[in-house]
C-alpha cells in the first residue's frame, strides 16, 4: 500500500498547516473562549483568501474541484489547531447541492465558492434514536416543512442549509434558508466553543427544487464521516503530541512520569488507536475519490474515530493530573473537541448496529473484490 500524498497535497497540506498553525495559538484560542463571536472570523476570511474554503467545490462553480483527500489534508490541520471555522460544512454543502441540485441552485453555489454566501449543514437524526424530527409535507402544489432540528452549527450566521427532513418516501436533504417565514432560531454554544441554533419550523413553504432526491442523503454522510474522521486525526494527533511532552517533562518520584509502565503503556494503546484510524480513513478517502462503494468503510471509519476520541481524550487528560481541568492550560480544548466529533459522527453502538446490519446482508468485504487484480479470488 501507498499511503503518501501527491505533491499537490503535500503543498495543500504545508499550507493549511502553516494557515492553522500560525493563527491558532494558545493565546488566541484563550481569547476565543473568552469571546462571543460564533466563529472565527478572521481565520475564515484567511481562509477564503487562500482558497481553503473552496476546495471540494466543482470547477463549473468556480471552486477547486478537488477531492476528499486533498480536503482531508486541510481538516488534519485545522483539527490540530482546533481552528473555529466552518470548513467541511460550507464544502461538502456546497458540493452536494453541485451534484445533485445542479444549475437550480448554482448562483448561491458560486457564491459560496467565492466566499460571499456562507453554508452550513446538519446530519442529526441518522445517529440518534429519536430519527428525523423534521417532516416534509406534500400538499396539492407546494411543499411545508414542519418540526426541528437541534442544534445546527451556525445556523444563525449561515445563508443557506443542508436539513434532513422525513417525508412520505424517505429522509431528503432540503435546502433551507434560515431566515424564511416560519423559520425560528434557538441559538447556543456546542461544547467546543462553536456557534449552533436549534431550528424550529413552523409550517414553512418551499419549493421542489429545495428538495434533494434520497440518494443525496447517502452520499453527503459518507462524505461528512470523512471530513469530521479528518478532524478527529487532527485534534488526537496534536492531543497525543503534547500529552508524550508532558509527561516526558512532568518529574514524580524523582523521575518523569513518562517513565513509569503504566502511563507508557496508556500511551501505546493511544498511539495505535490513533493508526488504526488513519489507515482506515485513508482507504475511505481513496475510495470516495475513485467512486467506489464504501458503506463499510464509511461506517468502519466512524466507530474507530469514535473510539479513538474517548481513548486519547480521556487518557490524555488522566496522565495530565490536576492541570488537566484547569481552563488556563490548554490540553483540555482537545478532549472538548473529541466530544463534539464523537456526537456529530454518532455512538459507538449505533455505527456498529449498523455495521452488523451491513454484515449481515452482505458476502462480500471491501476493497479486495471491487479491484482488477482480485476478481479471481470472487
Amino acid at each position: 500500500m501507498d499511503f503518501s500524498f501527491s505533491e499537490d497535497q503535500r503543498a495543500i497540506a504545508e499550507m493549511a498547516g502553516s494557515v492553522f498553525g500560525d493563527y491558532c495559538t494558545d493565546e488566541r484560542m484563550r481569547a476565543f473562549d473568552l469571546d462571543t463571536q460564533p466563529y472565527m472570523t478572521e481565520l475564515w476570511q484567511t481562509c477564503i483568501d487562500t482558497g481553503l474554503h473552496a476546495l471540494a467545490i466543482p470547477e463549473s462553480f468556480a471552486g477547486s474541484g478537488m477531492g476528499i483527500t486533498d480536503l482531508h489534508c486541510v481538516l488534519r490541520a485545522q483539527g490540530a489547531g482546533l481552528g473555529q471555522v466552518p470548513l467541511w460544512q460550507h464544502q461538502l454543502a456546497a458540493a452536494c447541492l453541485a451534484r445533485f441540485s445542479g444549475e437550480s441552485q448554482g448562483e448561491l453555489i458560486t457564491a459560496a465558492a467565492a466566499g460571499e454566501r456562507l453554508l452550513s449543514l446538519s446530519l442529526n437524526g441518522l445517529s440518534t434514536s429519536g430519527g428525523v424530527a423534521l417532516q416534509l409535507e406534500q400538499h396539492a402544489d407546494y411543499l411545508l416543512l414542519k418540526g426541528s432540528v437541534a442544534a445546527v452549527e451556525l445556523a444563525a450566521q449561515a445563508d443557506a442549509l443542508l436539513v434532513l427532513a422525513q417525508g412520505d418516501d424517505g429522509v431528503h436533504l432540503v435546502q433551507l434558508d434560515p431566515r424564511a417565514e416560519g423559520v425560528e432560531l434557538v441559538e447556543a454554544t456546542l461544547n467546543h466553543g462553536a456557534g449552533a441554533a436549534d431550528l424550529y419550523c413552523h409550517g414553512v413553504c418551499i419549493s421542489a427544487d429545495q428538495v434533494l432526491p434520497a440518494q443525496a442523503v447517502g452520499w453527503l454522510e459518507q462524505r461528512a464521516i470523512a471530513a469530521a474522521a479528518s478532524l478527529q486525526l487532527g485534534v488526537s494527533e496534536e492531543q497525543l503530541r503534547r500529552t508524550v511532552a508532558y509527561v516526558n517533562e512532568r518529574v514524580q518520584f524523582d523521575r518523569p512520569i513518562g517513565s513509569f509502565q503504566a502511563v507508557q503503556m496508556g500511551m501505546a494503546d493511544c498511539y495505535i488507536a490513533l493508526e488504526a484510524l488513519r489507515s482506515a480513513l485513508y482507504q475511505l478517502c481513496y475510495r470516495l475519490d475513485n467512486d467506489l462503494a464504501c458503506d463499510s468503510e464509511a461506517l468502519s471509519v466512524r466507530y474507530l474515530s469514535t473510539e479513538a476520541a474517548h481513548l486519547i481524550g480521556h487518557r490524555a487528560q488522566h496522565v495530565h493530573g490536576g492541570i488537566g481541568v484547569d481552563l488556563t492550560y490548554p490540553i483540555h480544548r482537545f478532549l472538548y473537541w473529541s466530544r463534539y466529533l464523537s456526537l456529530v459522527l454518532g455512538g459507538s453502538a449505533g455505527t456498529l448496529e449498523r455495521l452488523g446490519d451491513w454484515l449481515a446482508n452482505n458476502d462480500t468485504l471491501g476493497w479486495k473484490y471491487d479491484l482488477d487484480e482480485n476478481q479471481s479470488f470472487c
